[in-house]
């Protein structure tokens, strides 16, 4: 399983997508391919900052398009075991002189609940959260 994090998403909608990026997320069956409540939010917050208009209003359409038909049965939620999670990898990271972002910190916990692999460009930021990650903007990576 494979989580793909809000920068990696982002990258894939754009009008023209990094040609490995998508390469690198095409390998995989889109079954095995999901996205965190939090990357659905990210993505919603970052349309209703934009200022009214046309690229608001395309944007907002593809992704309720993206989050109703491509991710439909594939949006891993916040629950209480990844709460457990997202506490510990808070406190951990703190402890060690690197605090994570809430947001962050709550990505790791999911994928540390469902044992998947969070796909990002931002791999510093998951150092210590017990989860594996990988950046697709790399030469070949593998799982």
């Amino acid at each position: 399983m494979i989580v793909l994090d809000t920068n990696v998403v982002s990258e894939l909608m754009r009008q023209v997508p990094d040609d490995g990026v998508v390469r690198w997320v095409d390998r995989y069956s889109a079954e095995d391919v999901f996205i965190t409540a939090v990357t659905a939010a990210e993505l919603a917050h970052g349309v209703a900052r934009l200022p009214e208009g046309r690229r608001k209003t395309i944007l907002a359409a593809r992704i309720s398009d993206l989050l109703a038909e491509d991710f439909r049965d594939q949006i891993l939620p916040f629950d209480s075991v990844a709460a457990d999670y997202c506490g510990e990898i808070a406190a951990t990271r703190e402890a060690n002189g690197h605090p994570i972002g809430m947001a962050a910190a709550q990505t790791a916990a999911i994928c540390r609940r469902y044992v998947a692999c969070l796909v990002t460009r931002n791999i510093k930021d998951f150092v210590d959260t017990g989860i594996k990650v990988l950046n697709p903007w790399d030469d070949a990576p593998e799982l």
